[in-house]
């Protein structure tokens, strides 16, 4: 099994190493959700953008496959939760102009204020939700 400490330590180091090598080598800040769009949508310069997500897929998968872990539980709350989660991210996504990577890895190394914002914000609602649904609500552990 793998170092509790260590596993988040590695994959941190390894998110923003990634995001510095896409910088110099391609020259794109790396906002998961504006690649994955733009790979959906048919834009011109599109290996890159494949390669990168298939890489965060193969990443994971490697992790799993070499520390022996098990993938992540089912959610308990099922997928129509999910999904609208994933909606109401999605439109989150859209309105804030880029997603927590774009915004919280590579727009506060750039010390932009506007990153800094949404960074502020997607946190302390993240917070205000995760203290919601377990105290007031009673959900979750």
């Amino acid at each position: 099994m793998v170092n509790q400490f260590l596993a988040p330590l590695a994959g941190g180091l390894l998110i923003g190493l990634s995001a510095v090598m896409l910088l110099l080598l391609v020259g794109r800040i790396a906002g998961i959700s504006g690649i994955a769009w733009s790979a959906v949508s048919g834009a011109a310069d599109n290996a890159w953008r494949w390669l990168f997500l298939l890489g965060l897929i193969g990443g994971g998968a490697l992790y799993h496959w070499i520390s022996g872990t098990p993938a992540p539980a089912p959610n308990p709350a099922g997928w129509p939760l999910a999904a609208a989660a994933g909606l109401v991210v999605g439109i989150g996504v859209r309105l804030g102009n880029g997603c927590t990577s774009g915004h919280g890895v590579c727009g506060l190394g750039f010390h932009s204020l506007r990153s800094l914002a949404a960074t502020a914000t997607f946190m302390t609602t993240g917070i205000i939700t995760v203290f919601i649904l377990r105290h007031v609500l009673g959900g979750g552990s």
